[in-house]
């Protein structure tokens, strides 16, 4: 690699930061690339940390990489975990078949992982887990191969520009996405309640619930004030995403393999959005406000800036269980036909109703998810107002929909 002097590097760096996606599945990945991302990120069966999420098996990669690559996007295996001696060799097999498949780089932080992918020549990023938090310890992974770090949760705005200035390793971040309460993991509350470890991937997330304190001299009990303490808010940056472009950061990482294809479908598009209108010079404080509004339609817990400009406040924490979307999805049927020429879905209602003016989710592996506002419905060749369970009814649909796709409708929710 040509190492450019800081200073040319830094005068550079107002180039458009990659999109990056989480990939739990085919529906997901579909979606992910489909919504706008550069990059997506996949764990396979085992070492990653989510490994209560859908994953990729070994065997898939190769189509994995084909698919993203035909799409001109990234491809990111995370090898996440600490790594047990007893898994050395599974680890290298994984690594093995991310090399032959194509995959462009491996997400680590345990460095067996790293002596591993440098021994097959594989590029490797350094996780959050890392908690790299200064230039120091960025060139310090850098000398041992890593061609990026992904930094410290608790990273600040102003810190991050000083790292900038102070390193030419690729930067990556959070931009969007689930908080945990040990900010950047080594959480060991799942392990000792559950015998689940964070650090294996297996958390199970008891931080989330609501918690009562004892007092044992007098038998009295209180629920901890009206904040899921240990459960903080999701982060949320599209209000300020102009200052994170401007920062110099590499790559914007959206948090959520456990989450939905809906939620990938949602928020990677956003962020695509502001972006572009970024370096179109149209990125007003208006369209994000609407941006924020789409953001709340999808599971989050409410929203905050992490550690972006301060440490967070007791403001900071959930104040449900649970999500505080906007909007959920209720199924409605299945995708029978698709007619090509005519733009036209036929689908086969098989719970609840539609409308004219309802929005239809149309979700499957290689369909990823699809948007439709409902405008028109026929019913035998006639056109009505609205239709229910047992009927089969056509709408047109702009996108490529396939047969045995799942049909939802999008439900408001009042608050």
């Amino acid at each position: 690699m040509i190492n450019l002097p800081l200073q040319t590097i830094n005068n550079a760096r107002q180039t458009t930061p990659e999109l990056m996606a989480p990939a739990g599945d085919w529906t997901m990945l579909v979606t992910a690339v489909n919504a706008g991302a550069n990059a997506v990120y996949f764990g396979v069966e085992k070492l990653n940390m989510r490994a209560k999420a859908a994953n990729f098996t070994t065997e898939e990669l190769t189509n994995v990489t084909a698919f993203c690559k035909e799409r001109n996007v990234k491809t990111y295996l995370t090898l996440n975990t600490i790594i047990y001696e007893e898994e050395i060799a599974e680890a290298e097999e994984i690594i093995s078949a991310a090399k032959n498949s194509g995959v462009d780089r491996i997400i680590c932080w345990d460095l067996a992982i790293t002596q591993i992918c440098r021994k097959y020549d594989m590029p490797f990023c350094i996780s959050t887990q890392a908690s790299i938090s200064n230039s120091l310890s960025a060139n310090f992974f850098k000398n041992l191969g890593a061609v990026r770090v992904v930094l410290a949760r608790e990273c600040s705005l102003e810190e991050i520009k000083n790292i900038r200035t102070s390193t030419d390793l690729e930067i990556e971040a959070f931009i969007h996405g689930a908080m945990c309460i040990a900010v950047s993991g080594r959480c060991f509350m799942s392990h000792h309640l559950f015998g689940k470890s964070a650090n294996r991937g297996e958390c199970i997330q008891p931080c989330r619930r609501e918690y009562e304190v004892i007092d044992n001299s007098i038998d009295k009990s209180l629920i901890i004030g009206e904040d899921y303490v240990l459960s903080p808010k999701d982060l949320c940056t599209i209000e300020f995403i102009d200052q994170l472009i401007e920062a110099g950061i590499d790559s914007f990482k959206i948090e959520g393999r456990k989450r939905s294809p809906e939620y990938v479908a949602k928020v990677v598009s956003v962020y695509r959005k502001a972006i572009d209108l970024y370096f179109e010079g149209k990125l007003t404080a208006e369209i994000k406000k609407d941006f924020l509004a789409e953001l709340e339609k999808v599971y989050n817990r409410g929203f905050s800036a992490g550690f972006y400009f301060d440490k967070p406040s007791s403001s900071e924490y959930a104040d449900i269980y649970g999500s505080k979307a906007t909007t959920r999805k209720a199924y409605v049927g299945k995708v029978l036909n698709y007619f090509k020429k005519a733009n036209t879905v036929f689908v086969s209602l098989e719970s609840g109703k539609i409308k004219l003016g309802d929005e239809i989710l149309i979700i499957g592996a290689t369909t990823g998810v699809v948007s439709v506002k409902i405008n028109n419905i026929l019913k035998d060749d006639v056109a009505t107002n609205e239709a229910s369970k047992g009927d089969k009814i056509t709408f047109p649909c702009q996108e490529l929909v396939r047969p045995h796709d799942s049909v939802y409708i999008v439900i408001q929710i009042v608050s």
